[in-house]
């Protein structure tokens, strides 16, 4: 039986390398693309689901909402500067302490790839991984991150202020999407951030496919150009 490969699986055969895709079977394809999602998918829950993954980590850090950004200076000066520390610590806490939520639909997520899912993943750009996660997990984990998050951030007593006030202000067109909502903010930038280290994660295997010590992921990974 002639082997399968993905240069029969409706792949232009002008995308690929021949020397690659004589060699590279459709089985492997699938191996090294899981192999990646997993890698990114269990290093991203592990940096940034423990305590300062977000707060310590200068590319995820969630900073205050613009609306009280802009605030934050008069609110310093009446001498609230505190309360604002405490917002930003409650809330990169609050991120921390949702993310290991996230792992069994990321892991369900690779599950259920589909081969379309990997064709796309393998000849992508360097955010593929991050967009086929987000695709296909962004709205569930929102749903799953929010009661987590509202819990941690409930406790300081700024964070219903800022609701509403924000609110209002949202009113007068001044606060628009998920920064009405301090809860919903935190949502939304725990989500970027996990999204955006699994695509740190998916660079790093592009580009030294070989320094990951995976035989398939060199494989698979190491032929494309």
């Amino acid at each position: 039986m002639r082997r399968r490969h993905l240069v029969l699986a409706s792949v232009p055969a002008l995308l690929l390398r021949p020397a690659w895709a004589l060699s590279l079977s459709e089985g492997d394809a699938n191996a090294g693309i899981r192999t990646a999602l997993e890698r990114g998918a269990n290093a991203a829950v592990a940096l940034l689901g423990r305590p300062d993954g977000f707060l310590g980590n200068p590319l995820v850090k969630i900073e205050l909402p613009g609306y009280l950004k802009d605030a934050a200076k008069l609110l310093k000066a009446t001498g609230q500067g505190r309360k604002l520390d405490e917002l930003v610590v409650a809330m990169n806490r609050a991120a921390e302490a949702a993310v290991p939520a996230a792992k069994p639909l990321l892991v369900k997520a690779v599950k259920d790839m589909s081969v379309e899912d990997g064709l796309k993943i393998l000849k992508g750009g360097d955010d593929s991984v991050t967009q086929f996660f987000a695709g296909k997990t962004r709205e569930p984990l929102g749903q799953q991150f929010l009661p987590i998050v509202t819990q941690a951030t409930e406790k300081v007593s700024l964070a219903d202020k800022y609701n509403a006030v924000a609110k209002k202000a949202g009113g007068f067109g001044l606060v628009k999407g998920d920064e009405a909502n301090i809860q919903q903010y935190v949502t939304a930038r725990a989500l970027d951030g996990l999204y955006r280290i699994i695509g740190e994660e998916e660079k790093k295997i592009r580009q030294d496919p070989v320094g990951t010590g995976s035989a398939i992921l060199k494989k698979v990974f190491g032929g494309l150009g």
